[in-house]
Order: C-alpha cells, then structure tokens, then sequence
C-alpha cells in the first residue's frame, strides 16, 4: 500500500492564491525599503555552525536545525563519546552546518566578511527563509520568512526616527490602519533596575516585567520575588505598574523615577528625540507608543527596542520588531559598529490581512488569452500569434490537448481568462482570428493588430 504523503510539521504548502498574496506583501515591503533606500542581499541558507551556535543563548541553540555530515558521518567518532550518549558531544562530531535560525547573525558574518567592499553607513534588506525547531502554533511555524532592514556603521537616532516612519509606511500602504508601533530604550531598563538596586537581575527583572500585559502587576511582583529581587526593589518599581498618559507623560514620569541613573536618563533623551520627532513629521495610520515594559533582544539590543502589533481586536503575537545593537559585529571580531534595524513577521502579517479581508484587490497570474486548441495545424497558427502577444506583453497560452472546445472552454471559466481566440480551417485561410469574450460572449473576428488592440 502506498504511503500517504506529507510534509513536516511547522512547514506549509502554498496554493497559487497564498503565493500569489504572499508575493503582493514581499513586493509592498521591498517597494518601502528600497524607496529608503535600502540595498538587497542574500545569504546562503546555512552556515557553519560556529556561527550560529551560542549567538542566541541555550534556548536559541536548542532551537538551530542541524545538519548531518555527508558519507559515513558516524565511522570517525570516537566511541567513548558515542557510549557517553552525550547528545552535544556527539553533535559537534557529526554536523559542521546549521540552517540559519535569523537574518540578522549572518547579516553581521556577511558585514565583517565583506567590510572592504561595504559603503558605511550600509542598509541592506534581505528577505528570506528561516529555520526553527519550535513548536508549531498559530502564527508561529518552522519555516517562515524573514524581511528585514538594517542601517550599520551610524549612531544617528534619525535612523531609528525613519523606522517608525518604514513601518507606518509599509501598514498603510498594505491598507493594514491602526497598527501600533511600541518603542522603549534598554537604557531606560537599566536604568530602572539601577535605581531599584537590582542591576545584577536586569534580566530576570525586564522578562517579569514584559509579562504586565498577561499576569497583572501582581503577577509581576511575585516573579520578581522568586528571582531574588528583593520587596523593597519592588515597591520602587511600582510606578511603572500604573504608567499611563500620553508619550510626553510618560517621559516625564521616567525622567522624574531616573533621575539618579545616568544611563536611564540617556535613554530618556534618545526617546524623546525619536517621539519628539515623529510627533512633529506625523505618520499616516500607525500610532507611536512608549512602552516601557516591552523588552525583546535584551541579549544583544543596547538602544532602542521595537515592536509592532496588529490593529485591536486581531489576536495574535507581534506582527514585527527589532532595535539598535552598538557591537553586534564583534562577535566575528569587528568591534564599534553600531547598528539598528527591524523585521517584518510575513507570515503573521498574512494572516492579518487574511483575517480583516484586505485580500480583495490580489489577484492571482493568469493569462489573459487563451488559444483553443484543434489540432496540430490549427495549434500552429495559432503558436505565431501567441509569440506575437507575448512579445507585446499579453499574457497568453494554448490549451495544450487537442480535445472538446467545451473542456478547454471550462477551463477558460474556472482560470477566469476573459478572453478566448478559436482558430479553424476558415481563419486560417483568411489569414485572421475569432476573439470571443469570456464575460459578454461576443465574437469577434479580427486581425493580429486587432486581436493585440483588444486583449492589451
């Protein structure tokens, strides 16, 4: 019996249709990032595990899709190691490659591979798969895209201004309103922390307080205890539990709680320059919102820290994000390159628009004419022609069987082709072509230079 097909779980299939969606977004992200003026590049779809391994911490490493050497990859392993049954030791011996799990560590090899050649500052998009070995749920698979965008070699925050300005452009141009485009600083996360004396817990104290939004603050207040962060610490922290007001309210409770913490008042200035700014320029139909709870890519963002999500009332994660890393290149041994950029999640996105019918003007390729077919004699003629409108732009084919004009005509209906030529004995010999309308179901018979004039 003949095993049933399938595909891997976290993976998909793509009708024409979804790709044909898909495709209206990669094309809309890509008109806005070259419109900034960003430059393409591509990657290869795996690396050297060295260069990915230890880039994102022990859960990131957990999650690299790994790749088996070729040939006998066992037959030079020492057996000590294979009896050990140490899975990381073994690992080591049997795979030297990795899917890439983001865009952005083989942004930083490619930046230090290629800094001779590299004009800085250098913005460069890339859209392309990943690879992940997560749990698969709604929104979240396997293998998705990535899109993203980022500027290296400048510490301008005008960089970070026209971000939010790219993502607001993007959403409106996908007709995707009332996106909100949260922003905070990890030096105001430090900062806090600092002041509330817990700067050896910045981590466990920024992961409690990203969870606000789903436990509650008391929620949040009992995480902190159980990390070790002391009851006093808490309670200097619990404005933060209540921060509300407009984005210049919000600076100014900040700028009053870090007032002692040098670099939490940094990290006021840098947000007050980029909401400052965007107060003034405006932005067509996202909103700008300081968050200071929001605290993504501790690991490596040292700046700004963003994160986008759909309109209210859509249920699902971030619909993209990102933020400013100051040495994120040193990892390969380029030092004090600074960079920020930010990410689309395509796939999260798609399901957006999916859910708030924004489809409705992608239309899926199909050719606009389609040439009966009768026979050899009359598919030949009618090749002439088809290589005539193609030339011109017309998007053609020919029923490739010899078979009833009612199936090929069916076909026609279900592909939605408006147009339809039907060539016979007569046409040929009068040298012409009957042109029937698929939607009216007129004919008529017409020249080449007519037939083109018609279908363009």
């Amino acid at each position: 019996m003949a095993q049933k097909p399938s595909i891997p779980k976290g993976t998909r299939d793509f009708s024409p249709t979804e790709v044909a969606k898909r495709n209206y977004i990669f094309s809309t992200i890509k008109q806005v990032f070259e419109l900034y003026g960003f430059q393409p590049i591509e990657t290869p779809s795996f690396e050297k595990s060295e260069t990915l391994m230890g880039k994102y911490g022990d859960e990131g490493d957990r999650l690299i899709f790994k790749i088996l050497n070729s040939g006998d990859y066992l037959n030079k392993v020492d057996e000590n190691i294979l009896a050990s049954k140490d899975s990381l030791k073994v690992t080591s011996k049997i795979s030297e490659k990795a899917l890439r799990y983001d865009l952005t560590v083989p942004f930083a090899r490619y930046v230090v591979q290629h800094q001779n050649d590299i004009v800085f500052p250098f913005k460069r998009y890339q859209m392309q798969p990943v690879w992940r070995a997560d749990r698969p749920q709604k929104g979240r698979f396997r293998e998705f895209y990535q899109c993203d965008a980022d500027v290296v070699g400048s510490k301008s925050l005008w960089q970070e201004v026209e971000f939010v300005q790219l993502y607001d452009a993007v959403f409106s141009k996908l007709k995707l309103t009332g996106t909100t485009i949260k922003l905070n600083n990890r030096k105001i996360l430090a900062g806090i922390a600092e002041i509330i004396g817990a700067k050896d817990k910045l981590i466990d104290f920024t992961v409690a307080l990203d969870k606000l939004d789903k436990i509650g603050a008391e929620g949040v207040a009992k995480e902190m205890l159980s990390k070790g962060i002391s009851e006093d610490a808490i309670h200097k922290v619990q404005p933060l539990f209540q921060f509300n007001g407009s984005n210049q309210d919000k600076l100014n409770q900040l700028q009053d709680l870090l007032e002692a913490s040098k670099e939490g008042m940094q990290g006021v200035k840098d947000l007050k320059f980029v909401i400052d700014a965007i107060e003034s320029l405006g932005l067509q139909s996202a909103t700008l919102e300081l968050d200071v709870t929001l605290a993504r890519g501790l690991n490596y963002y040292t700046g700004a820290i963003y994160e986008v999500t759909a309109p209210e009332g859509v249920k699902i994660g971030s619909i993209g994000g990102g933020g400013r890393y100051d040495d994120l290149t040193g990892i390969f041994g380029l030092n004090a390159i600074s960079g920020v950029g930010i990410s689309f999640g395509l796939d999260r996105i798609y399901l957006v628009l999916e859910e708030l019918h924004l489809f409705d003007e992608v239309a899926l390729p199909k050719p606009k004419v389609l040439f009966i077919n009768f026979g050899e004699l009359e598919a030949a003629y009618c090749m002439k022609a088809l290589i005539y409108l193609r030339n011109k732009g017309i998007k053609s084919e020919l029923y490739p069987d010899s078979t009833k004009m009612k199936k090929q005509l069916n076909y026609a209906n279900r592909r939605e082709i408006p147009f339809v030529v039907i060539v016979g004995e007569n046409e040929i010999k009068n040298g012409n072509y009957t042109l029937k309308n698929m939607l009216t179901g007129d004919q008529k018979v017409c020249t080449l230079e007519e037939l083109l004039k018609i279908t363009a």
